[in-house]
């Protein structure tokens, strides 16, 4: 098992692998959502990330699903003290953007729902160009000192921008932690500059599509197989250039660990520069624990060369 990192300067350390719980109340039914978080905790799991727009894309639901499925879990299973809580603020069209006014509002929406007096990671889901860092740090400084956020962290944001939230958050002595972009072998868009700034300012990063929606399982490889879930209609696009070199680097480099796909995907993600933990989701107990296997593989540098080459 992979030693607990450390989420920036911060005094939190999780097991390097975030269960994703856009699933909760979604593809997963609350008795199924219960089984899945236990056994994310019983595996060594400790860290679960949410947020208050999880699942308004889902017909006849409007959001907070998951945050009050998460709150249902902690208040039955007694598990709070043991576990890591992110949540997000930006994204729910009922309270769209970053202004201070919605952050406030909106944060306590979510510890309503999870039932929490304080919110362990609290996110921007995504940048506000509108809004101003003075501003949304300003209302994250609020939250931090009434002692309804520990830590903060922000998402999907560009590196220029993300710098400029870096220098403001410093200058109030309630820094981001941690950046939640999407990074996995079919998109390393962030290696460019995001991880770069990421390692020279001691912000961890929690990447979100560890998997490609999926893709990186191995379970679709032909058109036909797109069929085979509600997150099918994503992976065409990655049928066609690197994904079936990806493919095959991810089952040669499985069949020499005698692992899966899925496992070798989060345990490249995991060696990589900045990585606390790469976020991936479960709808199944039997899926958990395949994920959770990756935390007992370390990759060397062969293995490393290899998929790096085939998803350039």
């Amino acid at each position: 098992m992979q030693q607990k990192r450390s989420l920036g300067g911060s005094e939190i350390k999780i097991t390097p692998l975030m269960f994703g719980g856009n699933v909760l109340g979604w593809t997963a039914d609350e008795a199924t959502s219960f089984a899945i978080l236990d056994a994310f905790v019983d595996q060594g799991g400790d860290a679960i990330d949410t947020a208050d727009v999880y699942s308004a894309w889902a017909p006849g639901h409007e959001g907070g699903e998951s945050e009050r499925v998460l709150g249902a879990w902690l208040k039955r299973s007694g598990k709070r003290d043991r576990v890591v809580i992110g949540t997000k603020v930006g994204m729910w069209p009922k309270q769209l953007g970053i202004s201070r006014k919605n952050i406030i509002e909106a944060c306590e929406g979510s510890l309503k729902r999870l039932g929490i007096e304080t919110i362990d990671l609290y996110w921007l889901h995504r940048d506000d160009e509108a809004t101003a860092a003075d501003e949304y740090v300003g209302a994250l400084e609020e939250l931090v000192r009434a002692g309804k956020v520990r830590t903060i962290g922000a998402s999907n944001f560009k590196p220029g921008r993300f710098a400029e939230a870096l220098e403001e958050s410093g200058r109030r002595g309630v820094r981001f932690v941690a950046h939640q972009p999407e990074y996995n072998l079919m998109n390393r868009e962030i290696e460019a500059e995001l991880m770069p700034l990421c390692v020279r300012e001691g912000v961890s990063i929690t990447p979100y599509y560890g998997l490609a929606s999926g893709y990186l399982t191995g379970k679709y490889r032909v058109a036909e197989d797109s069929k085979k879930s509600v997150r099918g209609g994503r992976m065409e696009k990655y049928m066609s250039g690197k994904g079936p070199a990806v493919l095959a680097a991810l089952d040669a480099v499985s069949a020499k660990h005698g692992a899966t796909p899925a496992q070798i995907a989060l345990a490249w993600i995991m060696a990589k520069p900045a990585i606390a933990a790469p976020i991936a989701s479960a709808t199944s107990v039997a899926q958990l624990t395949e994920l959770m296997g990756a935390l007992r593989l370390t990759l060397n540098a062969d293995d490393m060369a290899a998929l790096d080459a085939a998803s350039a």
